[in-house]
Order: C-alpha cells, then structure tokens, then sequence
C-alpha cells in the first residue's frame, strides 16, 4: 500500500473517530461470507458503522484524536473490526444477539476485543453484559421523567378517590 493511501485511510478513519461518540473493537475473523453479510446487514438496520481496519492503521488514526486511548493498544492484535454507533449499547446488544446461536465450547463471533462507550474504556469480551446494560440518554430522560410523574399520578388519585368516597359517603347519610 502506498503511503498516500495509508494516509488517506489514517484520515478518514480520523474524521469517524471524531465523528460517533462510541465505539467497539471486535474480531469477525472466523465468519464466513453468509455470516458477515448478516452482521453487515443487521449493522446497517440499526444504524451501526462496521469497519474492518489494519491495527496500525487505526493506531496512528487514534493518536490523531484528542485524548488518551493507549489502553485500547493490547486490543489492537489480530483481526480487528470496528462498529461506532450514536448510541452506547446499541452494538453489544447486536454481538450478544448475533452471538446467542453459538454452540457450546466454540468461540462466539462477533467477539468483543474492547470498546470505547461514555468516555470509558471496556477491555475484554467479560464487558459485554455490563455494556449492554448501560442506558441511552433517551432512556435516562425517560425514567426521569416517570419518576418525576409518579409522585404526582399518586396526589391525583389519590384526591379522585377520596372525593368518590366523600360523595359515598353523604349518598348514605342521605338515603338514612
């Protein structure tokens, strides 16, 4: 490859980083061609970047980027291919499903190598249920939210009912 391609991936690679606030590293090296195609396509219905990079690629794209993420270097050996999503758990909801029909004492793949989610760094496939368990931001408004209304829901009812029980009440003082 010649240093002006490499310069042109390290770039635009650059600009992706910059562009989707979370990423993960993950190795596709044992999919076959059917497999990758529905990792592809299920990528692209939720709105995941899949990319598949050389490590030193990605390595000099990183250091272009404002901030410290040496300690996704021990991730970067062996196949590695990227997902960056808009949104925090959307691809380790996508491994842990794409990954549900392995077999016993194989290997699931997609394997999660790292991830960078929250300004935080996950290293190893262990991390996968703790990422996927992290709320959105939408998700967080919303149980705000039904926090913030359930009080309320609570005087509400609770002043509907004691005014049906009041008007019980003088219903049979009167009928007496």
């Amino acid at each position: 490859m010649r240093k002006e391609d490499k310069y042109a991936i390290i770039e635009k690679l650059t600009a992706t980083v910059k562009e989707y606030p979370h990423f993960y590293l993950t190795d596709i090296e044992a999919l076959n061609a059917e497999k990758t195609s529905q990792l592809r396509k299920a990528c692209f219905k939720q709105e995941i970047k899949l990319i598949v990079v050389k490590n030193t690629l990605l390595k000099k794209a990183l250091e272009n980027v404002e901030g410290d993420f040496s300690p996704l270097d021990e991730s970067l050996k062996g196949n590695t291919a990227i997902m960056f999503s808009q949104q925090a758990n959307t691809p380790a909801k996508l491994i842990k499903d794409f990954t549900k029909g392995a077999k016993k004492g194989e290997v699931a793949k997609p394997q999660l190598k790292a991830a960078y989610v929250q300004e935080s760094f996950y290293i190893g496939a262990e991390n996968l249920d703790a990422l996927v368990n992290i709320k959105s931001k939408n998700e967080l408004i919303a149980d705000v939210i039904a926090l913030l209304e359930s009080p309320v829901k609570n005087v509400i009812s609770s002043l509907q009912s004691g005014g049906q029980t009041l008007t019980g009440i003088l219903k049979t003082l009167e009928e007496r």
